[in-house]
């Protein structure tokens, strides 16, 4: 017997799918270099459009009520919901799989057994008692007419009249209920409302004893999984239209959240203004002393945006418009942080040997691969990299002599393997050059996918030493991108309300030469 409070988990098999176009917004905010994309920004400063939607202010901290928490909590899991329809097609909800030994888990254990102990009780006394079965008969009615479909009248009427409770009681005080019947009517109607994955399901139904109360617990179970099959029919159907209404959704829903909740936007600000800063401080004085060179709205937002790919987040939560897109985010620096310690091993590889292992696409695959397998998981706190490191080297090392004694060539010295196996080990260092050389060339890929039009037809060129792994950064440039046009078009109000205000209020940042100034004085 399900449980009241009883709720589906949701899970989801495979991570965003790349957005199939890009809409006109999602286009201008992308280009941060051109004269049409700084204008728009410009006039969303200038304009009221983007005042109603919220940004930092100096008003006194509201005071919140349990209600205002509670709806706003309603509101972010809606949200959550529904950006997670629309960008993962894979998404889906399965059954509550509670751990084996938790107290939830026997509880409910105990709680179920209890009950269809009771019922069985109940149905073996001399007469039989239906009290239990009543409440199970009229449950389980309601979830078969809530399966169906509004224009089948006919089956509605028709388990209306097998299944009238009233007769059903009437029945029950004169003991002339048929309980054996009533089920075999129930497996019928179930078998014409599920889904073919459930017919084995259903047809063990028919084949189960005799034994009621048993036959009506594996009913209970086969309807949960129909139910789930019926929520996740439903998801499919309203995808498209939710794909349509995402962006006013998202953004109507998220405005209701910062009108109830002052500080929504407060992490949201700190990331906006830590990329203006840092811009700030790169741009020259002007010639006239009080007059400052602003980086374009673009500018700041596509910093910010590439600043999420080397994100802690440890110690520092994600921007409040970000967060229904972190399991994607951190995907993409998952594998970013993979493929950028591979391309460093092979770049260590290509300087320490040189021609011999030069132009041997076999045998880079190769190498990458291996690689790839033994890093595998180096984003956990527990992967221990020098010891993965260590086993990268001395694979590779052996993989090169074998290539080598392959075509002719004599095996690697032992001081050349030990200078290999060296170089390769020093890539735990973050401040390893070659480590730093590819982080900061795949930061400006990136930057070239955000300001690129349509980076999925035509990706940007890939900077020099990332060739060996241009296909699979693409994937991720391509994934990264998807994510943040999407995001673009739902909080680039909110974006604009936060610049405007950092920008053209007391509150704004330093003037490039006064932030130097503060700079260097707190070193």
């Amino acid at each position: 017997m399900p449980l009241n409070n009883e709720r589906p988990t949701s899970t989801s098999t495979a991570r965003s799918e790349d957005q199939s176009s890009d809409t006109e917004s999602s286009d201008r905010c992308d280009s941060m270099t051109s004269t049409s994309d700084f204008e728009c920004s410009r006039q969303s400063f200038t304009s009221d459009s983007s005042s109603k939607h919220s940004s930092p202010s100096s008003s006194p901290p509201k005071v919140l009520t349990l209600d205002e928490v509670m709806a706003s909590a309603r509101d972010l899991s809606n949200l959550s919901l529904a950006h997670e329809i629309v960008t993962n097609r894979n998404f889906h909800l399965e059954q509550p799989d509670l751990p084996q030994n938790s107290l939830e888990k026997r509880v409910k254990e105990i709680v179920h057994k209890a009950f269809w102990d009771c019922l069985e009780t109940e149905l073996n006394d001399d007469p039989p008692e239906y009290e239990h079965a009543l409440k199970l008969l009229e449950e389980i009615r309601d979830i078969l007419l809530s399966f169906l479909n509004p224009g089948a009248n006919r089956l509605r009427t028709q388990i209306s009249e097998v299944l009238d409770m009233d007769l059903i009681r009437q029945q029950a005080d004169n003991d002339a209920v048929d309980i054996q019947g009533l089920a075999d009517y129930i497996v019928t109607v179930m078998g014409k409302l599920c889904a073919p994955v459930r017919d084995e399901e259903v047809k063990k139904l028919k084949e189960s004893p005799a034994n009621v109360a048993s036959l009506f617990k594996e009913i209970f179970r086969v309807l949960d999984l129909m139910k789930m099959d019926m929520v996740n029919f439903t998801i499919q159907t309203l995808r498209p239209e939710l794909q349509r209404q995402s962006v006013e959704y998202e953004r109507a829903k998220f405005q209701s959240i910062v009108e109830r909740t002052p500080t929504a936007l407060d992490h949201t600000t700190d990331w906006i203004k830590a990329s203006l800063e840092e811009l700030l401080l790169s741009v020259p004085a002007g010639p006239e002393k009080n007059v400052r060179a602003l980086p374009s709205p673009a500018l700041v937002l596509n910093t910010a945006y590439i600043k999420l790919l080397s994100w802690d987040h440890q110690n520092h939560p994600l921007p409040e418009t970000l967060m229904t897109d972190e399991a994607r985010l951190r995907e993409v620096q998952r594998g970013l942080q993979l493929l950028q310690t591979v391309a460093s091993v092979l770049l260590m590889v290509q300087s320490a040997v040189g021609g011999p292992a030069s132009g041997l696409p076999a045998l880079t695959e190769r190498l990458k691969r291996m690689s790839s397998v033994l890093l595998e998981g180096m984003h956990s706190q527990s992967f221990n990299l020098p010891e993965a490191l260590e086993s990268v080297s001395a694979q590779v090392c052996c993989e090169l002599n074998k290539s080598l004694m392959e075509r002719g060539y004599p095996p690697l010295p032992p001081e050349l393997q030990a200078t290999l196996r060296g170089q390769i080990l020093g890539v735990a260092q973050e401040s390893n050059p070659v480590r730093s050389l590819v982080e900061e060339r795949v930061q400006l890929y990136f930057r070239s996918f955000l300001t690129t039009p349509n980076p999925h037809m035509t990706p940007p060129p890939t900077p020099s030493g990332l060739a060996l792994i241009q296909p699979e950064l693409a994937t991720l440039g391509a994934s990264f991108v998807s994510v943040v046009n999407f995001n673009k078009q739902v909080y680039i109000p909110f974006y604009m309300g936060i610049l405007k205000t950092l920008l053209f209020s007391g509150a704004a940042p330093a003037p490039p030469r006064e932030a130097a100034d503060a700079h260097v004085a707190s070193q």
